[in-house]
């Protein structure tokens, strides 16, 4: 069986974190979405084609660095211009022998709802929800689809289409043509599909985590954090406090007076503390964390956060200089979920708590306060006791 993964895009929403990186090498509880996604296809699909072209070196380079070329054959195939999905698929056609698993490269899936998926011919995942005009939607009858609908301004349906297709190569026999965002899209092959032979659909029975925003890290990492197991391989130093399901990796020294409480996983290498209060949060490796607060954040690798700084609800890029008295501040005085700018426009993350999105290499100078929903561009510094009520790019 061969997958098709689709890594191409540029994923804008996700900035500042994807300024730097393809949104596939996002890290979530310390492992890639790419990653992620292979693990479940193990032993569902041998042959792996990514469609790369946004910083597709940085895939290719991953791929080898990791030995994922050792476990799967992996073929690359670049889209050199991101003109939609169904564009995207068609750059892996003569690759493809027949029968195959199509999968969007930036949502996290589960091995459970592809392997329901692949009982059918062709079939689609979707997943109910109650905000169904943020989704493209899977209008169906009886057990099969029979529409695709983009994102629709009125009720449809309340089924999201996931991004989880299993197709063969007669979905290669429909025209494409372009859509009003300028782009051709699988869901019009599906949708002509659709009228000659049954495409089935199944729904989410384990789960399925959209990143298409930042906060979207947040929610899954949260995710993955509640099936962690306790896990201690590095050092605690005595009146180190580890308490509930807590992950921390090799060589990593958790000083005294340190509050570690789970769900919580810290990576190789690190040094925690002393006096320190880590919880239900992710930190990831080569990190030093001193006397601070983190409070259900995700915390890339390299990042240095010292003397009284709190990092709540926040993300905090690769390498970045975390300075005494940073605070991210995580809640709106109203209560009101937090909005965040994307792409121009003020947009509700859905989440009452939402911190900080700080991109790679950031340096926060001391006593730097940032307000709730704030993005911080990467290389970009702050100045000793700035107030960021704007994003920085």
């Amino acid at each position: 069986m061969q997958a098709v993964i689709l890594a191409a895009g540029k994923s804008t929403r996700t900035y500042p974190l994807t300024l730097t990186r393809p949104k596939s090498l996002l890290r979530i509880a310390n492992e890639t979405i790419l990653e992620h996604n292979l693990k479940q296809l193990e032993g569902l699909a041998d042959e792996i084609v990514i469609i790369v072209g946004y910083k597709k070196g940085m895939i290719e380079d991953f791929v080898k660095e990791k030995g994922i070329d050792k476990r799967f054959k992996i073929i690359f195939v670049e889209q050199k211009e991101q003109m939609g999905t169904g564009h995207a698929l068609l750059q892996a056609k003569d690759c493809l022998n027949d029968r195959f698993i199509l999968m969007y490269g930036d949502d996290l899936y589960s091995r459970k709802d592809i392997e329901n998926c692949l009982k059918h011919k062709y079939c689609l995942l979707g997943q109910r929800v109650k905000d169904s005009g943020r989704f493209g939607v899977l209008v169906t009858e009886g057990n099969n689809v029979k529409e695709i609908v983009e994102k629709p301004k009125g009720v449809v349906s309340d089924i999201a289409n996931c991004g989880v297709y299993v197709l063969d190569k007669k979905i290669f026999d429909f025209q494409l043509e372009k859509t009003e965002r300028n782009e051709y899209e699988i869901t019009d092959c599906i949708r002509e599909l659709a009228k000659t032979d049954d495409v089935h659909y199944e729904t989410v029975k384990d789960y399925w985590l959209p990143i298409g925003y930042p906060w979207g890290i947040l929610n899954a990492n949260e995710h993955f954090l509640r099936h962690i197991k306790n896990d201690v391989k590095g050092t605690l130093e005595s009146n180190a406090i580890v308490k509930g399901n807590v992950v921390i990796g090799e060589n990593t020294v958790i000083k005294s007076g340190s509050y570690i409480e789970g769900p919580t996983l810290i990576g190789n290498n690190c040094i925690i503390g002393p006096n320190c209060y880590i919880t239900n949060s992710t930190i990831g490796n080569d990190c030093s964390i001193g006397t601070a607060e983190v409070n259900h954040s995700v915390i890339m690798d390299g990042v240095k956060m010292k003397h009284f700084s709190f990092a709540g609800n926040s993300i905090i890029g690769e390498n970045v200089n975390v300075s005494a008295g940073v605070i991210t501040a995580d809640l709106r005085h109203d209560n009101e979920n937090v909005k965040s700018m994307i792409n121009g426009k003020k947009t509700d993350s859905g989440r009452r708590k939402f911190g900080s999105v700080i991109g790679d290499n950031v340096k926060l100078g001391v006593n730097t306060l940032i307000y709730p929903g704030r993005k911080i561009w990467p290389n970009k510094e702050t100045l000793p006791g700035e107030t960021v009520k704007k994003d920085i790019m």
